[in-house]
């Protein structure tokens, strides 16, 4: 339970709302409890029908309140979650993320938080309902006998708390697992969407198939396995009800027989407790029904939790003017990993210049410019950008002045303006197009029916990968920044491009531009170039 424990710090700010929840539950279960209370009351022409007639009313007025209540709390608390996810992904973006399965945390950001919706709606007021409920019939039918009290407060404890505790031990479990399997079936369904073309060129589809299927298999055995749990739980819980009930009536025979309460006593007794369960079944059905919550909350709670491998900077002074950049005796090594990547390197990268790295594959050349906008921290040895060490620089200032376009372009389901756009969002439509120029990518656009609001489609799978490239350039040029960071900016582009795209690069003199490619021809416009 510490997991949801932790989750319950958001219900703070709507503890109001939480608190009239639990009015309106007591209220009407009250209601419902009073109703054969004041009835047998009623027969001895002791209490007015009319209340009566009240509290059936009453019951109903209460109930929809406290739903009203319960499901506003729960859903302005999730809304709450995602933003603090959201703003989570961002702190733990790249080096955290790169790591992580795609499908898993879309799995978390929508199914995982959702399911807390049960927590929240379902769980914190109905306790707490449960409880001032069950107080409140402990102490009437411990004004009639206390041996009726005690073995009343017994009954709701041993149904809403020994029971869910005990089924709990079990079901989270499960739960854990059933979770776990959904996130994975997820990740294996959104990896082979995306790439179904090559899986058909291969008559490769039965192969993947078999697999999905023995995913699912799984997958449904983990469900079968809670759904019996959770039948399993229920009639243990009538079960046990039913028991109570019997017990009752029997300690009131007995109190009757040895004249220590009276026969409409004992139809008040009986009433009363037959029609207390409600509230109490509600939370001892939470032992199971709750578990898939607990793995939620669990996975949702340890991503909040997760330490950024490269902590944000905010409290610097502020970096206004970028004037050189420098590795000194850096030497790096990917987290988890024993490989040195880039060793006791020295690089000095001056304004106004444009240098090219070169090297064979995985020799660092990509890892470089991922140091210089400091998504990874090196190992050892200093970067410094404009003589100050990039770890006192802001991270908001350190991305004002770089620009990065890589190898693989994302381009969001949107318009080709709005793609462009993220660049800067307080381009004018000439800015934009300035941009797409430089890129030589305005002309295909204006072909287009609908020019720069063409839709996007997802993955900008109706572009080619050169197009899609071109769009990247776009974007950096739109952002105007005084470094700017290319790798392999032109590996999908034909020969012809690539000249006016380098010479668009070649007239940026205003900007230092670090350029990795293994191409000759695009290492041709660099005033200076470093092997690694």
């Amino acid at each position: 339970m510490k997991y949801l424990l932790k989750l319950s710090r958001f219900i703070l700010p709507l503890l109001p709302v939480m608190l009239l929840a639990v009015f309106f539950g007591v209220a009407g279960f009250l209601c419902a409890v009073g109703i054969p209370f004041g009835a047998m009351m009623w027969l001895q022409k002791s209490f007015p029908i009319w209340i009566l007639i009240l509290m059936g009313v009453f019951r109903g007025v209460f109930h929809y309140a406290e739903q009203y209540c319960n499901h506003f709390l729960a859903f302005s608390v999730l809304a709450r979650i995602r933003k603090v996810v959201f703003s989570k992904l961002r702190t733990l973006c790249p080096a955290r993320l790169e790591t992580k399965e795609k499908g898993s945390l879309v799995s978390l950001i929508t199914s995982d938080i959702e399911l807390l919706e049960l927590f929240y709606a379902h769980t914190v007021t109905p306790v707490l309902i449960s409880f001032f409920v069950s107080l409140v019939i402990c102490v009437l039918l411990f004004k009639i006998h206390f041996l009726l009290g005690i073995f009343s407060a017994f009954s709701f404890l041993f149904v809403g708390v020994f029971i869910p505790f005990v089924v709990s031990k079990f079901s989270v479990k499960i739960a854990t697992a059933l979770r776990e399997n959904f996130s994975l079936m997820n990740a294996f369904l959104l990896d082979n969407l995306r790439g179904i073309n090559q899986t058909i060129f291969y008559s490769n589809g039965q192969k993947k198939l078999n697999l999905l299927l023995e995913k699912s298999k799984e997958l449904t055995g983990h469900q079968k396995k809670l759904a019996l749990n959770e039948g399993v739980t229920l009639a243990f819980i009538e079960s046990s009800i039913f028991l109570f009930d019997i017990v009752m009536i029997l300690l009131c025979v007995f109190l009757f027989l040895k004249n220590q309460i009276s026969f409409f006593n004992i139809l008040l007794t009986l009433g009363t407790f037959f029609s207390s369960f409600g509230s109490v079944v509600a939370v001892a059905r939470l032992g199971s029904s709750l578990s898939q919550t607990v793995a939620c909350a669990k996975r949702v709670s340890n991503l909040i939790d997760e330490k950024p491998l490269v902590p944000q900077i905010t409290n610097c002074p502020q970096l206004k003017n970028f004037k050189d950049a420098k590795f000194q005796n850096v030497n790096f090594s990917y987290p988890n990993t024993d490989k040195t990547i880039l060793q006791n390197l020295n690089l000095n990268f001056q304004k106004g210049k444009i240098y090219g790295i070169k090297g064979k594959s995985g020799s660092g050349k990509s890892t470089i410019l991922k140091l210089l906008m400091r998504f990874y921290d090196a190992t050892s040895g200093t970067i410094k950008i404009s003589d100050k060490q990039i770890q006192n620089i802001n991270t908001s200032d350190l991305r004002a002045i770089q620009s990065y376009v890589t190898q693989d372009t994302v381009l969001f389901k949107d318009t080709i303006k709005n793609n462009i756009a993220i660049a800067n969002l307080k381009a004018t439509d000439s800015q934009i197009i300035d941009a797409c120029k430089k890129a030589n990518i305005h002309d295909f656009i204006t072909t287009l029916p609908n020019g720069y609001q063409t839709q996007v489609a997802e993955l900008g799978e109706n572009f080619s990968t050169g197009q899609r490239q071109r769009l990247s350039l776009a974007r950096a040029f739109l952002h105007n920044s005084k470094l700017l960071l290319l790798d392999e900016p032109t590996s999908n582009i034909d020969s012809h491009n690539e000249k006016i795209i380098l010479s668009s690069v070649k007239e940026a003199t205003d900007k230092t531009i670090i350029l990795v490619s293994h191409r000759d021809s695009s290492l041709e416009v660099c005033d200076e170039i470093f092997g690694v």
